[in-house]
């Protein structure tokens, strides 16, 4: 008699499990045929090529195991809309202007001639036109990054002003970075026709990398709304804003709230770490276990450390209630691309207010 009991709990645990993970086991029994017929119930009636972005987004779901619950199907078409209003390739204002000032200040940092650049960019490309053709021509990041990996393979001062590296680092309808990508490449569903990055400026590449990073890691968040925020600021971001904001009120000291708790490249320890230092006595610990507990700000087992329970009780206690664990990142976003002033939270608040029309529409059947 005790099996069923044990079922049942067991049950309660695996959803409550993936609660954080965006696995819940009773939205994984649908077909791939359900799910499409879910995505395209809530896709914006605006997009063109429905059965293509939901047979896409599908397989990028049913590829990492995620739940197809209406929640996550609509923060993805949430932050798609936001990024490109479901574009592909979205093109870019100015885009030859904004490559042109790039490439004018690399070289500029490497003290490089102007005339010299002038010079390289009326060399002829592998389309047979010059470069600057081409970069007055150019519409989209996919556009720029062509002309990027064609210029630095084949023209020296190409490889002299970016080492190897395109400068095009993010693509795709959900603007996911190219680099992210690369590292999670393993277990990617397509054939690989020729690199990862080619494969991101494509909708079924952008979206999988954009559902991956969007949605599958685990969190604590109480609300979407902050995992926007990271998408935007990277993993984690909202708790480590938090945490950083818990850290300043204890110390004293005023931090950036940027989520950003350790200078992994740095030798010297950032502005967050050394504010914990000045807490080391306080909480019981010593740089080194500090700066190794910091170290796993980029997972969720950051939460578990003595260094986030303790400065947490600290700053509970000194606040009188309990401090939120999760709070939007106070980060500017610095953009070519951009051309007034926005900010993470503009963005999270942004794509939340799309995330709760998608789920009226869901609602409403």
């Amino acid at each position: 008699m005790r099996f069923p009991r044990f079922s049942t709990t067991l049950a309660a645990l695996l959803v409550l499990a993936g609660c954080g993970s965006q696995r819940p086991q009773e939205s994984l029994t649908r077909s791939p045929a359900q799910v499409r017929a879910d995505i395209l119930r809530l896709l914006p009636a605006k997009v063109v090529d429905r059965a293509g972005w939901a047979a896409d987004i599908q397989a990028a779901f049913t590829a990492r195991n995620l739940a197809p619950t209406s929640e996550n199907i609509c923060s993805v078409l949430a932050v798609t809309e936001q990024e490109s209003n479901f574009q592909v390739d979205p093109p870019v204002p100015g885009m030859g202007k904004i490559a042109r000032q790039e490439i004018d200040r690399r070289a500029a940092k490497a003290h490089v001639p102007g005339v010299l650049v002038s010079a390289a960019l009326q060399l002829s490309s592998t389309t047979g036109q010059r470069y600057s053709e081409r970069l007055n021509n150019a519409r989209t990041e996919k556009d720029l990054s062509l002309i990027f990996e064609d210029f630095i393979g084949r023209v020296p001062l190409g490889r002299t002003l970016f080492g190897g590296f395109n400068p095009v680092h993010t693509a795709g309808p959900m603007q996911v970075s190219i680099a992210f990508a690369e590292k999670q490449a393993q277990g990617y569903p397509y054939p690989i026709k020729d690199t990862i990055r080619h494969e991101v400026f494509s909708r079924r590449g952008g979206m999988y990398f954009g559902i991956v990073h969007l949605l599958d890691y685990p969190v604590s968040y109480p609300e979407t709304i902050y995992r926007f925020a990271d998408f935007n600021a990277g993993r984690y971001a909202s708790r480590n804003a938090a945490f950083q904001s818990a850290v300043s009120r204890v110390s004293g000291i005023a931090l950036a709230l940027d989520g950003d708790v350790i200078n992994y490249d740095a030798l010297l320890p950032g502005a967050t770490e050394r504010a914990v230092r000045v807490l080391g006595q306080q909480l019981g610990l010593r740089n080194p276990s500090i700066r190794s507990q910091l170290e796993q700000g980029d997972s969720l087992a950051f939460e578990d450390t003595e260094v986030y329970t303790k400065v947490f009780a600290l700053a509970d206690k000194a606040a009188g209630k309990p401090l939120p664990r999760a709070i939007l990142p106070g980060i500017t976003l610095e953009s070519p691309k951009i051309t007034r002033t926005l900010t993470t939270a503009w963005f999270a608040k942004r794509v939340d207010e799309r995330r709760q029309r998608c789920m009226a529409r869901a609602s409403s059947v």
